[in-house]
Formats: C-alpha cells, structure tokens, sequence
C-alpha cells in the first residue's frame, strides 16, 4: 500500500454527531454483509455527500472494519483540501488509466483501520474512466482487503458517474440537504440510482434541524439525519 496520509480534519464532531454517525453504521451493518462496497452521491453541490461519506467510512475503521475511504468524485472532490493533505498525491484517476496498480494509490492514514484513495489528477474523461472495466475488477480486488470502502461520487441528478460507480458496487446511498430537493427530484435520482443498480439502500437526511423532522419522518438527527427509505 501507499505511503502514510496524516490527515487534518478542520471539523471535529461533536458527541451527538459522533452517535448519529455511529446509527448510520449500524444501520448499514444491518443491511447485510453484502453490502460492502457502498456509492454515497447527493442530489446537488453541497448536499453533504463527502461529510457523510467520509464520517461514515471514519465510524466503521473506528468500530474495528477494515475501512477503506474512495474519493471518486473526479471533477469537483473537496477532500484534500478539506483534509489539508500536502502535496497532490496520486490516486483513483491513476489506477483507473492504467498508470498504477490500485495498491500504489492506496494509502493508509493516522486513523487506525482508515486508508484512502484520492481522486488524483482530476480527468478530461471521468464517465469513460469509471465506466471501463478497471474500476469493477479494482472494486472486486479490494473487497478481498477491505471490510467496507465507501466510495464518495459526484451529485447523481448533475452528472451520470455516479450511477456508473453504482453498476459496480454493491449498493448505492442517497444524501440530501433538508428543505433542497422536491419529493419528484428525489424519486428521480433514486429511479436512475435503482436502474444502474437496484439495491438502492436508502437516503441520508443532512442539515436537517429537529423541530423542522416531521416532513420527512419521525427520526430527526441534528445536522444529520435519517437513514432509511425515502
């Protein structure tokens, strides 16, 4: 595997937002074993796709899973910045082009369980890129190492990659802001996630606050919501 990432989370959570993340992973564990490699896309920019995506992956290394953290968003990822990681280190782009195998671009981080792989340099043809077969045959190699990866795709009602990255993982999961997206958005951007892969497993409810729960259901989470079927 890479060399040691140290990561730098401007964020710290808070309790409560540690045991919303905590449910979240239950909540996934139960859905079945099989469900191991997991796409986690928004409906829009700033839905909260990385922050769930990533706290997610950070909640399962934490509980003992081999954990691994797939920045797939080729065109617009946030991550390493948002993690300030020096240096433009090569990642999913470089596999996916044939320039490294996947092991060279994994690496392992100051959170025990926790290993990324970055977007690398940002492609002219990202669709193309998750859509052959290295990204599948990649995917199925690395569930031979990993317990879960949890893969970070672009917003799926913007651009197609993430119901490409669904084709060839096990499931795929929605988040959505409160208060952002009308009930037919939303059923759109599950009817294309359903149809790259059926096992849709629910939406991911985000900056909801929790006198405001009751139209979307009787779960409210804080900045963070509720894990279930829309």
């Amino acid at each position: 595997m890479g060399e040691l990432l140290r990561l730098s989370d401007k964020k710290t959570l808070t309790n409560r937002e540690k045991e919303i993340f905590r449910t979240l992973r239950t909540n996934l564990e139960f859905t079945g074993i099989e469900n191991r490699a997991v796409v986690v896309t928004s409906r829009l920019e700033n839905d909260g796709k990385t922050t769930v995506s990533y706290y997610l992956a950070v909640s399962l290394a934490e509980s003992g899973k081999k954990t691994l953290y797939m920045d797939a968003d080729l065109r617009k990822s946030v991550f390493v910045n948002r993690m300030q990681i020096q240096g433009n280190p090569k990642g999913l782009s470089h596999y996916l082009s044939g320039k490294e195998p996947w092991q060279n671009v994994v690496y392992t981080t100051n959170i025990n369980n926790l290993s990324i792989m970055p977007t690398g340099v940002f492609p002219t043809n990202p669709t193309e890129l998750l859509g052959n077969s290295r990204f599948p045959m990649g995917i199925s190699e690395m569930k031979k190492v990993y317990d879960y990866i949890i893969v970070d795709a672009p917003p799926v009602d913007m651009v197609i990659d993430a119901a490409v990255a669904a084709r060839a993982c096990d499931a795929s999961v929605l988040v959505l802001a409160a208060n952002s997206s009308s009930k037919n958005d939303v059923r759109q951007c599950i009817d294309q996630l359903k149809k790259a892969n059926p096992n849709f497993l629910g939406v991911v409810l985000n900056k909801v606050e929790i006198r405001k729960r009751g139209r979307y259901g009787k779960y409210g989470y804080g900045k963070y919501g509720e894990y279930g079927h829309y």
